[in-house]
């Protein structure tokens, strides 16, 4: 065995393969490993960047969920917009999808116009737009004057009541991508078997509910947890249009971390409240896991 080994550890090809490996090896280690558990290290710090690293133990964390009403408020904002903002965003996509997938004529021009808003919905030239629609003098508003002949003095971006709303509104919006998965996942579902029901004279509702659900959801258990740790991470859409604001309405939990690291220099504060932020998504996602032998169908192993 251990002249194997040796002969194994002479072996040209070995070395010129992590030769050609090498820049993405270095890549891992530099650029990804220590970061992690180096930041994993400043969470127990008080670090202000400009100072060397002072070990506090738990000290980060304690104030975090005893002493930190904004650390609560950012929780409580992110939370609420991944439970509502997920599950429109995946009825959503996966409604545009079923009528896509009737083979109505244009379907495929119609599929690409529904996916556009995917491919620029991150931009901040479609966000500051999104605020302009929604402000007090935008599109929307004028909208339901001449539509409706509703006269709307409020700006929805801004105003406290509706700030959140108009920020679930533009990710609801933002459903191409999901919607292209459920398509796919459609067009996977034996056409036998919805034609044996409708032999069988079962209605279209329950076509649905009892064949092309269960049998898509492996796709909707892929959307959905792909979804929740995209709602966690969301950022860009509440800086640029409300800054977290009004009153921490939309102070999601990255834009707290991002000013409590970069803003006001509380480094290891910053990452302490990074590494709570990862394992509430592991610990959300995981239980999505846990659920799924009770709702989700694989055909190679029946149900669960």
């Amino acid at each position: 065995m251990k002249r194997n080994y040796m002969r194994w550890l002479r072996n040209p090809d070995l070395y010129a393969g992590y030769a050609f490996i090498l820049p993405w090896l270095i890549g891992l280690f530099v650029f990804s490993l220590f970061p992690i558990f180096f930041s994993l290290y400043l969470s127990f710090t008080d670090y202000d960047i400009l100072s060397s690293p002072e070990w506090i133990g738990l000290g980060n964390y304690k104030e975090m969920f005893t002493d930190d009403p904004r650390f609560v408020k950012s929780a409580k904002v992110t939370l609420l917009y991944v439970f509502v903002s997920v599950p429109l965003r995946l009825s959503f996509a996966l409604g545009i999808a079923v009528l896509l997938n009737m083979k109505l004529k244009g379907s495929s021009i119609l599929r690409s116009f529904y996916y556009l808003p995917t491919l620029m919905g991150g931009s901040v030239a479609v966000i500051v737009m999104w605020g302009q629609l929604f402000g007090m003098n935008g599109a929307f508003n004028s909208l339901l004057k001449s539509l409706f002949g509703i006269q709307v003095s409020i700006s929805w971006i801004t105003d406290p009541s509706t700030a959140l709303g108009s920020l679930i509104a533009l990710s609801v919006w933002q459903f191409g991508s999901a919607m292209l998965i459920f398509l796919a996942g459609l067009k996977q579902i034996p056409a036998s078997l919805i034609e044996a029901a409708k032999v069988d004279g079962a209605p279209a509702w329950q076509r649905f509910i009892r064949i092309t659900l269960p049998l898509l959801s492996p796709v909707i258990f892929f959307n959905l947890v792909m979804g929740i740790i995209g709602g966690f991470k969301v950022f860009s859409e509440g800086m640029i249009l409300t800054g977290g604001g009004p009153h921490d309405q939309t102070l999601f939990y990255v834009i707290y971390l991002y000013e409590t690291s970069f803003r006001f220099l509380h480094m290891g504060y910053g990452s302490a409240m990074a590494w709570v932020l990862l394992l509430a998504v592991c610990l959300l996602t995981a239980l999505v896991f846990r659920s799924s032998s009770l709702w989700v169908h694989y055909e190679s192993k029946g149900n669960g």
